[in-house]
């Protein structure tokens, strides 16, 4: 992989592009030696607030056993490049670009995020992510009838002007021969979801590594040694989670309000319910990207049920999971579904509360060894 240098002769460089897809088969974990109903009510978010009467108290004790930090222990001893797939699809994109094609070019490639390239600096300067763009309809959209210019005509570089106002921060990323304990601290600590694996000679991007991938290789290699015992416990008895306060969205709102709720909660995925409280399904970022692809984001008065059904592709759906299951199960069934979540619903499928791979790996990695990056 050359190092961009100048002007490219494309703005938009498609690097290692293979075949298979982002989420290939994961190389032999070896590291090498030297180097993720009201229109006025439906204006303001929608929360659900939830008390602790299904949950047990403090789950502390848990991650306090002999054998609890095995996982902390086994991703200390192995480097990110361990985690790096033998091949897949990394974007990249020059500050100079304009932003609509930019998110285009995202869907195109089946990509969540793409590193951006400063000609001027000789550096990579930041990431492009689904939040941008939600960020961008938030900020901009007035009604169907008015064209969002700064979209249809903004490059990156002005956006990040805009959106930062000057207050420009040092890109996060990670040397391929940090251990992934380091990626997961930094990924959760900095509340992001893409970090960046850079080679520190060449200064390359080799990968983006995020929650999933982690959680993937842990789930494969992790077979390999015990597993602790804590993992036999129930969601219930660990308290692993968001449970309070939960951000859920009317399956009648329009999208508007969705993504008044991504912005100010600062949340990545919203349970949708119907009339009667009931979780009927899961709108997400990564759903919004797609309204660049289908060309509808000047309309997003249209209502979230209405958009889950014009779904383009077969997206991640609601999964769910119940207070009783044990930890085990929940990792199995995310690492099996490849979803960044389960939504923990009752007996009646009401919402009480979301299991993110965040909060899992703080769980199982972090609070091990006495680190509270999620609350941090």
């Amino acid at each position: 992989m050359e190092r961009l240098r100048g002007p490219a002769a494309s703005q938009v460089a498609l690097l290692d592009a293979a075949a298979c897809p982002e989420e290939e088969g994961l190389p032999k974990a070896v590291c090498p030696k030297e180097e993720e109903e009201e229109e006025e009510e439906y204006r303001r978010p929608v929360t659900f607030t939830l008390g602790n009467e299904i949950l047990g108290l403090g789950p502390a004790s848990e991650f306090q056993n002999p054998d609890a930090d095995i996982y902390m222990h086994f991703l200390m001893s192995h480097c990110c490049y361990d985690a790096i797939p033998t091949s897949c699809k990394l974007v990249i994109f020059d500050i100079s670009l304009e932003i609509k094609k930019a998110f285009v070019a995202l869907v195109a490639n089946g990509v969540r995020a793409a590193p951006l390239w400063d000609s001027k600096m000789q550096s990579f300067v930041g990431m492009l992510t689904i939040t941008d763009f939600i960020n961008i309809l938030h900020r901009y959209y007035r009604s169907p009838l008015v064209q969002i210019y700064e979209l249809e005509e903004h490059k990156i570089e002005t956006w990040r002007e805009v959106y930062l106002q000057g207050s420009f921060k040092p890109l996060v990323y990670i040397s391929p021969t940090d251990s992934l304990f380091d990626a997961v601290y930094s990924l959760i600590k900095h509340k992001i979801h893409r970090l960046p694996v850079i080679e520190p000679v060449s200064g390359n991007v080799l990968h983006i590594l995020t929650h999933k991938r982690i959680l993937k290789f842990l789930h494969i290699f992790g077979s390999t040694i015990p597993k602790p015992r804590f993992l036999k416990k129930t969601v219930q008895e660990l308290c692993i989670g968001t449970f309070r306060d939960l951000a859920v969205v009317p399956e009648t709102a329009p999208i508007y309000t969705a993504l008044e709720i991504f912005v100010d909660r600062r949340v990545s995925a919203l349970p949708v319910i119907n009339d009667a409280g009931q979780v009927v399904g899961l709108y997400s970022r990564f759903d919004v990207i797609h309204l660049a692809a289908q060309k509808t984001y000047d309309n997003l008065d249209i209502s979230v049920r209405e958009a889950l059904q014009q779904r383009s592709i077969c997206l991640e759906g609601v999964l769910t999971c119940y207070p009783h299951e044990p930890m085990e199960d929940i990792i199995d069934r995310i690492a099996k579904e490849q979803v960044h979540r389960l939504v923990l619903v009752d007996e009646n499928r009401y919402p009480r509360g979301i299991i993110s791979l965040s909060d899992i790996l703080q769980a199982i990695v972090l609070t091990p060894a006495g680190i509270d990056a999620l609350n941090s």
